[in-house]
């Protein structure tokens, strides 16, 4: 069963979905998963596989639109802040607490590729969150520092630059989150294998969605260039953790990222390679995805 919500958060609203099990109506309150998202991802996406596979196995799982993306309300849109991505996990909870049929006392979150980060970051602080599941989790901060060829440091001189030039002509940036197409990769040299099914994924009719614009706002990497997704763990989040990696590590990052807040945390109960399987094909593969939320949903019965 699928059941379309808005969640209030201050002056704007997001969009949601609850994905339950379809004996919801008839069984005892249940426990709630929120599903924290790859960055330039819609909750029909990567949300979707996930969440509707947790319903199935009797969890209720709720994806949701980010502040200013896809469906949700906030301007300017395409804005990808990691701490506001934190917060709309919490609204997200507020929603899930006062759900008839959903016990306030047993709600995780489940953060997949960038929203890995955005999971640990927010459980931290937010201990209503009562189990951390995590699936090629990326600390979006450390990607997009490694990825400034000139530093950190000199990319936000540049930002700096672009930020007074969107003040005085009102007309802000956006850039690709990923090239448009196959074709337009292989023209910037991009041929790797994670680029390509990256592409395949969210560019074409396999996961490709009307609200996922493929777009970030420029003035939103000052952020990102400044934020560590596990700043404080080993010491605030002490919530069992489930990690699963990508057996094939590609240039994400996420294999040792994932290994990194294995040890970094102060509660870790189950690590799981999928051997085989890319970064992307974690998104939508059966054969991987179902894996994933096999054991994703004996960590939550065990945990939640």
């Amino acid at each position: 069963m699928l059941q379309h919500l808005t969640v209030p958060r201050g002056p704007i609203n997001l969009a949601a979905d609850l994905h339950l099990p379809d004996n919801a109506d008839s069984s005892a309150p249940l426990r709630a998963v929120v599903l924290s998202t790859p960055g330039s991802s819609v909750k029909e996406q990567i949300g979707a596989d996930y969440a509707s596979r947790l319903a199935a196995h009797g969890i209720a799982a709720l994806a949701l639109d980010p502040a200013h993306q896809g469906q949700s309300e906030g301007e300017p849109r395409d804005l990808e802040d990691p701490y506001r991505r934190g917060e709309d996990i919490s609204y997200a909870i507020d929603v899930l607490t006062t759900t008839p049929g959903i016990d306030p006392q047993r709600i995780g979150v489940l953060g997949i590729c960038a929203g890995g980060g955005y999971a640990v970051h927010t459980a931290r602080t937010d201990h209503r969150i009562k189990a951390v599941g995590t699936v090629v989790p990326v600390n979006i901060g450390n990607a997009f520092r490694s990825f400034s060829p000139d530093g950190p440091a000199a990319a936000l001189d540049a930002l700096a630059d672009a930020r007074t030039e969107e003040a005085r002509t009102n007309d802000m940036t956006r850039v690709n989150w990923l090239p448009d197409t196959l074709e337009d990769a292989a023209e910037a040299g991009l041929t790797d294998i994670d680029t390509t099914q990256a592409i395949t994924y969210y560019r074409t009719e396999r996961g490709g969605n009307e609200h996922s614009t493929n777009r970030r706002l420029l003035r939103g990497d000052s952020h990102l260039l400044g934020y560590d997704a596990f700043h404080l763990t080993d010491q605030l989040m002490t919530q069992p953790l489930q990690v699963i990696l990508a057996g094939r590590i590609g240039n994400t990052g996420s294999y040792d990222t994932g290994m990194q807040l294995w040890k970094l945390a102060p509660n870790p109960v189950d690590l799981m390679v999928i051997d085989g399987a890319g970064h992307y094909e974690m998104y939508d593969e059966p054969e991987y995805v179902d894996a994933a939320v096999e054991r994703l949903v004996n960590f939550y019965a065990n945990n939640l």
